[in-house]
């Protein structure tokens, strides 16, 4: 591999490390410095397809609005490796509900890149939510 595509792809994954960074920090001004103004970025929920913001008025918003909500949000990377302009990152994601209780979810996040800033993320979650669960135990017994 030639050193200026190995540099392309380490410098994607470099600035997937810093929005999660700055997720971690629950810094959205850091958020913002790592996306692209017309970025298009999904949410996990709600079940099944996930919201989609674009735009980084929409984006600011949103992380604004779930850091209010969800307390000490922090994602954990347990594997990240690039392909071009493509990076995809597996992660484990702890908060505090509304009880205080320690909550988790593991996942994968799929970001594409465009001059250097994320111009895409799309969020996959392991596992089901219980209603589609039951639903889905209902229907195949």
């Amino acid at each position: 591999m030639s050193p200026i595509r190995m540099s392309k792809i380490e410098s994607g994954m470099r600035v997937a490390l810093e929005f999660n960074e700055a997720f971690n920090r629950h810094d959205v001004a850091g958020i913002l410095k790592c996306i692209s103004d017309d970025c298009v970025f999904e949410d996990t929920s709600p079940a099944p397809d996930g919201a989609q913001y674009q735009g980084k008025e929409s984006i600011s918003q949103f992380f604004e609005d779930s850091f209010r909500e969800v307390q000490q949000a922090h994602a954990e990377i347990e594997e990240i490796f690039g392909f071009g302009l493509r990076v995809v990152m597996r992660w484990r994601c702890e908060w505090l509900d509304e009880t205080g209780a320690k909550q988790h979810v593991r996942g994968v996040d799929i970001f594409k890149l465009k001059g250097g800033l994320i111009c895409e993320k799309l969020p996959y979650v392991k596992g089901w939510q219980e209603q589609a669960s039951a639903t889905m135990d209902k229907k195949w017994k």
